[in-house]
């Protein structure tokens, strides 16, 4: 199986050691713009190989999307990182153009790929590759519901001073600090509800601090996070893949679904060999589908600045 990751900056290659180290595919390629960079992150993560004992063959080019042929999976990191102060939003006008190329040059060597999408803003992103493109929409995933329930899942874990892993949680909804919705009414720990280990304030604060989850670490790091992010790619590559059917929140097409249509918006799925198996319909209050709502007219928002790239 291969991979190829566009865009080797700090996200694309913890995506690729994580792959590499974990055994998820067979080859992995990173293609950057900048001279000789992915090159550089290929041959380090290679470096690893005999101490870390994995045998995925990391390579990495310059821009030159022939090496990426038969890809059976691409993830687009492309674009701009996020500084302090920025919000994913803003980042739209430089992004849009950089992804809209990247998809139209990986499909030129890759025509049945299935396109994981982890550029910001990320919704909108994944909106404009499957409209620039014209794909089945089971093969457009946007990545971002992936790293923000992980993000829900810590906060919880140090609230309940319990293990990440016995925990269950799912965040929905657009990958923004006020768009995205941690479903805390339903998260669980080892199958029994939170609320009954947490008062409502201690879950307030834990679903305030996901929602600023990344700008956290943009404020203490300087620049996007990358390890958590880089993972969580990893995590979804391995479900198409491996074809384990797992359900993870994910930005796809709804056409209909949750009451929208049109848009990229994350929400619970089934991701197997065929990208998005099933789009899961789960039981919102009422409280729960007025923010999802509200959520996509964010979303739907920042979609009319494409106008012009989608022209």
């Amino acid at each position: 199986m291969k991979v190829t990751i566009v865009g080797a900056g700090n996200v694309g290659a913890t995506c690729a050691d994580v792959i590499a180290y974990r055994g998820i595919a067979s080859e992995v390629v990173l293609l950057d713009i900048k001279e000789g960079f992915a090159e550089g992150k290929a041959m380090d993560i290679m470096q690893c190989a005999t101490n870390t004992g994995f045998n995925t063959k990391v390579s990495g080019v310059t821009n030159d999307y022939s090496k990426t042929v038969n890809s059976d999976v691409v993830v687009i990191t492309s674009g701009i990182p996020r500084k302090p102060g920025m919000t994913r939003e803003e980042l739209i006008g430089i992004n849009a153009g950089i992804v809209k190329s990247v998809a139209e040059n990986v499909l030129k060597y890759s025509p049945n790929t299935i396109v994981v999408v982890v550029s910001n803003p990320m919704d909108t992103m994944t909106y404009l590759t499957l409209k620039a493109t014209g794909l089945p929409k089971n093969r457009i995933i946007g990545m971002g519901g992936a790293l923000d329930s992980s993000r829900f899942r810590y906060y919880l874990s140090k609230a309940l001073d319990k293990p990440s892993n016995d925990v269950s949680a799912m965040v929905i909804g657009g990958h923004g600090d006020t768009t995205m919705i941690p479903l805390t009414r339903l998260a669980s720990y080892n199958g029994i509800p939170v609320s009954e280990f947490l008062s409502q304030e201690a879950l307030d604060k834990v679903a305030a601090d996901t929602m600023v989850g990344g700008a956290t670490l943009t404020g203490l790091l300087g620049t996007s996070a990358w390890y958590a992010p880089g993972a969580s790619v990893a995590y979804l590559v391995d479900s198409i893949l491996n074809d384990q059917k797992k359900m993870i929140a994910c930005s796809v097409f709804l056409e209909g679904e949750y009451g929208q249509n049109d848009i990229c918006l994350g929400v619970p799925c089934i991701i197997g060999k065929n990208g998005v198996e099933e789009i899961l319909s789960i039981n919102l209050d009422e409280k729960e589908k007025a923010l999802l709502a509200k959520s996509a007219d964010a979303v739907r928002n920042m979609n009319a600045d494409l106008k012009s790239v989608l022209a």
